[in-house]
This record gives C-alpha cells, structure tokens and sequence, in this order.
C-alpha cells in the first residue's frame, strides 16, 4: 500500500471506522465514534465505511445477509455456528480457507484504504479486523489498527494478531481478552461507544411535552429495532390488558404494518398507547420511560445503560445477545422475559415494587459509560503516528 503521503491542506489526523451492517449495532456504534470526534471541534477528521461495501457480492451474503436470515428463521443454526466458531482452532482447515475468501474478495477494500491513507483504523466488526491483520503483518499497511468489541462478551473470531489495541465494554471483557492473549498494555476498557444525545441529561418533563407524553405515569419503552421485529403490536395488546396507571411507547422502526396496528390500537386506548415509528429521538423517548422492553443487542444495551435506563431484555439473539443478557442480570440492571407471559408478569412485579425498579436504575446508571467514544478516540489519537510535514501537493 506503500509509503505515507500527505495532502495538500490536509491538518490533523484521519480516523478511518469500518463497520458490517451485520445487525445494526456495528454501524450504530462506528456511528458513536465519528460523531464524537465530530462533537470535538477541531478535532480528528474520522470516516466511517461499512466495509463489504468494497467487498464482492459473495462476501456481503455471507457475514451480512446469510447472517440476518439466520437470526430471524434459523436461531438455532445460528447458535450452533456461533459456538462452533468460538471453540474451533484459529489456525484450523475451515479458518484458514475463509480466510483466503477474505483476503481475495476484499481487495477493493484494501484499494479504499490505500487512497484514504488514515492514521489510524478502528474496526467494529471483527470481518474488517481479520482482513487487516495479514496487510499489518506483511508491512503492506503503515497505520495502526484497532478493534471496537460491541458485545459484553468476547467471541474468538473477534480476536486477531498484530492489533494496535483492543476497547472493551467492560472489565470482563478485558479479562477474556487477556486470557486469549491480547497483550495486557492493549486493552482499554472504555465501555461500547454512544451517539453523543445519550451522554447528555435530558429533562423527563421538558421531552415528554415535546412528544405528547404524561411525564407523570409510569411508562414502558417497548422496542423492536429499526426493522420493529418481535410482534409488538400482539406484545403491546397484552400489556395494556394489564391494569394500571401506566402508559407504553412502541417503537417500530421502519415496519410500516405494525404502525398502522399500533395506530389503531392507540384510538382503543387513548392517553395510554404512543406508537411510533422509525426516529431519530430514541434518547428523548428513553429520557420519557421507566423501564425499557428491549433485545439486548450491545449498542441498544449500551445506550440504556448510558441512560440510565432499567431494561427487561426478551428475545435475545443466541449467542452474543444471551451473553449480553446474562451481563445485565448478574449486574441487577435487567429481569429477562422468556416470552409474553413472563414479559407479563415482570411488567406487573416492577408497577407493584417501585423500589426493586430503583435499585435497578441506580445499578444501571452504575454500569453506564456514556463518554466511551471520547475514551476511544483519546486512546486512538494518543498512539497514531506522528504526521510528517505537509507538502504542497500529492506526490
């Protein structure tokens, strides 16, 4: 990839992010890390690409469709290839030819790179890291590389030799690292990084105003992802069955047939139901609730936490998500429901123990870590090389 360069006008250093649309959390989190350098005026100039972009059809259908399909109609398929994975030695046949596949099918990620010349990349998906890892070994790839684990758990294929360091979400993390071998001096534990509305205290009043909500009833944020997965107008139809002065949000995303049932719905229960769509005020809705029904995907696990917001997690992805899950139960800042009438009863235990839903909010508000972006990019800009003097033009 050759020497370094530098561009006319060009001041300050390059942050290169690369996230996998596998799931939404490792573009969601990509997005956290450019959007608090961009939060730091005068700060790093980072880039965020998703990179099968640059990678052959082949590639995007297996780490990104071929996934997707898997966790929604094959959990259980997909639980089988995630341990098998885990466990399987790194230098082993099956490994070693995917790897090959990478490295063939992402050279023009490799192309990417080459003409952005970064200072440094920070990769939130392990695919990017793994790609990467043979061009740091080789000395085809002058800048250091990074890796963003968006889990609360560490999977084996996330691990990978020749790193300039690793960010973990928690100190658990950082231990499993050590264990796999990622040099002590190299982990940071720096939590999952948020976009910077989660990091800010918002007024529970002065946004529920804004949104039309009563800021004085108990309030349930029930969330389905931007695909509003899980049923939740059935989920929601239920838990207004339940009596109570409370009120439910529902967010469902871009799934346009279920905000059309929760709309009707909410003429049923006026003052009780607020749907909505896909938004970009997720922060200002969470500020608004008491307890957040939610998959425990990392990212949304994150902001909740940065929030301060108590979580009943259900449906959880096999594998990362149940560990993810399992992190929030043994911390106290989550009940699990394993399907609608354990959802149920949870909601009804917390309306009848407002003091158990304080011990989990302070245990959640505990566990938060809102400037992790910040934290990242300390540690990132703290280590990249030291830029040469700036010439008139490209040479």
């Amino acid at each position: 990839m050759g020497g370094r360069l530098v561009e006319e006008g060009r001041t300050g250093k390059r942050i290169l992010v690369l996230s996998v649309p596998a799931g939404a959390g490792h573009t969601r989190v990509a997005e956290a890390i450019r959007a608090g350098a961009e939060a730091q005026p005068g700060g790093a100039e980072v880039i965020h690409l998703d990179a099968t972009a640059y990678a052959t059809p082949r590639l995007r259908k297996v780490y990104v469709d071929l996934y997707i399909m898997l966790v929604r109609h094959a959990p259980i398929v997909w639980s089988w290839i995630y341990q098998y994975t885990n466990g399987a030695a790194p230098d082993g046949w099956a490994h070693r030819l995917r790897r090959r596949i990478e490295r063939r099918d992402s050279a023009p990620l490799l192309d990417k790179i080459a003409a952005l010349r970064p200072d440094a990349i920070v990769c939130t998906h392990f695919l990017p890291a793994e790609i990467l890892s043979r061009e740091v070994a080789d000395g085809t790839l002058p800048c250091p590389v990074w890796v963003q684990v968006t889990d609360f758990d560490l999977h084996r294929m996330w691990v990978h030799r020749h790193m300039a360091g690793y960010f973990a979400g928690n100190d658990e993390v950082a231990f499993l690292m050590h264990k796999q071998g990622i040099p002590g001096d190299t982990i940071h534990v720096t939590g999952i990084p948020v976009m910077p509305a989660f990091t800010r205290q918002l007024a529970r009043e002065e946004c529920a105003r804004a949104l039309g909500i009563d800021p004085g009833l108990m309030t349930f944020l029930l969330m389905g992802g931007g695909a509003g997965l899980g049923g939740l107008s059935t989920l929601a139809q239920r838990l207004l069955a339940i009596p109570g002065n409370f009120q439910l949000i529902v967010l469902a995303g871009r799934n346009a047939d279920e905000l059309a049932v929760l709309e009707r719905l909410a003429t049923a229960h006026p003052g009780r139901l607020v749907p909505h769509g896909f938004t970009d005020q997720v922060e200002r809705l969470m500020a608004c609730a008491d307890v957040a029904i939610t998959k425990p995907g990392g990212a949304t696990t994150a902001e909740c936490l940065a929030m301060g917001l108590p979580m009943i997690v259900n449906a959880s992805i096999p594998g990362q998500e149940e560990r993810n899950a399992n992190f929030l139960l043994e911390y106290g800042a989550a009940m699990k429901a394993f399907d609608a009438p354990s959802l149920e009863y949870r909601v009804r235990y917390l309306m009848a123990h407002p003091d158990a839903l304080e011990t989990m909010r302070v245990r959640a508000r505990a566990l938060g870590r809102s400037h992790a972006a910040a934290a990242v990019l300390a540690a990132v800009l703290a280590a990249a090389p030291k830029q040469p003097e700036p010439i008139d033009a490209l040479v």
